[in-house]
């Protein structure tokens, strides 16, 4: 990135005036911040006693055989406290807000998880936790808004546009700009204006790090490293000490949706529906309709289906440097069951899109090379979109049996709550 937020042409920041001065704030503080040892040894030791760090690379043996070309290996990030990869920014930005003297912390989330990696951050620190949520989210992971409200946030479903994650994302921006005085608004993916691409990378990068020492300990062979891509944290986290190298192949793998056409997918780096625009206080690649509008976009994943990209993701798209794929929804699916039935991984729906591209690309690739796909997040947060798909007729029946029992109010009274 050069001094003006840039990467190449993607990047910037393109916010009103009244943000000029937050952003200022923010960029000197988190400067500081990474040169001070005391900051450095309170982030390693949250890592270490509160995340659960470092998260294992898992040999997957079984998986390497049925496939039956490269060695394939699991970065295990959904063992990371709060089921993903999201904490390790959600507790980085959490405690430079507490080094501004910053007593309220907002934030967006789509598939839910940085609003729990967030409320949790907050609950841990001491701090007054709002998260932003579109109303479609809301409904399709509601395990994840009960986590974040016992964590003692404030859940707001957003009702404007399509309900969506860039909808929450437009809200939390119009709170902070009221608010910025005592609040701090946490970002959760590498995009949006400077300085946080850089802070959500920054903090992200522990997950390459590790990889890359874990990689070199077992003297891999490693041929390629394979990330899904909504806005991008965990994959320029994943990817970050290997930018500047010209190996491994480094893999992103977007959302294909039901399909290539319009409003089906949320593909940015690849076909020709998404184009240069400046959305959310940055430039980047993102997927408009025909008078310039922010486009529709469908992925089974909720935290995918965000139509732009990270500008540094983008950038090193174009240059060469990481690949861009897409997998569908249906591709998603076979690799939750497939990495389930092998090695006993639940892969979340984001992650299975990186795994259906793993299991492609393992094929063809000979034994003694190694493959690493990043498990962003574990899929226990999403019962409520694959039980349906995966035995529908008995997840109806537990339904209707759950329904009877809270009507009744049974077990509801017998532990001092209420209908």
């Amino acid at each position: 990135m050069n001094n003006n937020g840039y990467f190449d042409r993607f990047g910037g920041r393109y916010v009103a005036e009244v943000l000029r001065r937050p952003l200022d704030e923010l960029e000197r503080a988190f400067t500081d911040a990474m040169l001070d040892p005391d900051f450095g040894k309170e982030l390693e030791t949250l890592r270490a006693d509160f995340i659960g760090r470092p998260t294992p690379l898992l040999f997957a043996g079984n998986a390497t055989r049925e496939l039956g070309g490269a060695d394939v290996y699991i970065k295990m990030e959904g063992l990371a406290h709060t089921g993903a990869h999201k904490i390790n920014n959600a507790i980085g930005q959490a405690l430079l807000v507490k080094r501004m003297g910053k007593k309220r912390v907002i934030a967006e989330t789509g598939a839910g998880q940085h609003g729990l990696a967030t409320a949790s951050a907050c609950a841990k620190l001491g701090l007054e936790c709002v998260i932003y949520m579109g109303d479609v989210d809301v409904r399709r992971q509601q395990p994840n808004v009960a986590a974040m409200e016992l964590y003692g946030a404030k859940v707001v479903p957003v009702m404007a546009g399509s309900r969506t994650l860039k909808d929450a994302i437009n809200e939390a921006m119009r709170d902070w700009a009221a608010s910025f005085v005592d609040t701090h608004y946490l970002i959760g993916s590498a995009l949006g204006p400077a300085p946080f691409p850089d802070m959500v990378r920054t903090f992200q990068s522990v997950i390459g790090r590790e990889t890359l020492a874990q990689s070199r300990e077992r003297g891999l062979d490693l041929e390629a490293m394979i990330a899904c891509v909504g806005g991008g944290s965990n994959a320029i986290g994943f990817f970050e000490p290997f930018i500047g190298i010209k190996s491994p192949r480094l893999v992103g793998v977007e959302a294909g949706g039901i399909g290539p056409g319009r409003s089906e997918n949320a593909v940015r780096m690849t076909g020709s529906a998404a184009s240069d625009g400046i959305i959310h206080g940055y430039k980047s690649r993102f997927l408009v309709d025909d008078d310039g509008q922010v486009a529709e976009t469908r992925s089974i994943s909720a935290g995918l289906d965000y139509p732009g990209i990270g500008p540094q993701l983008a950038s090193l798209g174009e240059s060469g440097r990481i690949e861009f794929i897409s997998a569908s929804d249906s591709e998603a699916l076979d690799a939750v069951r497939f990495f389930a039935r092998t090695e006993g991984v639940i892969f979340a729906l984001e992650s299975a899109h990186a795994g259906a591209a793993c299991m492609r690309l393992a094929r063809d690739l000979p034994k003694g090379k190694a493959v690493i796909v990043n498990m962003s997040g574990r899929g226990d947060k999403d019962i409520f979109i694959t039980s349906p798909v995966f035995r529908y007729e008995e997840w109806k029946a537990f339904l209707r049996a759950e329904l009877i029992r809270l009507e009744s109010g049974a077990d509801i009274h017998s532990f001092g709550g209420s209908k």
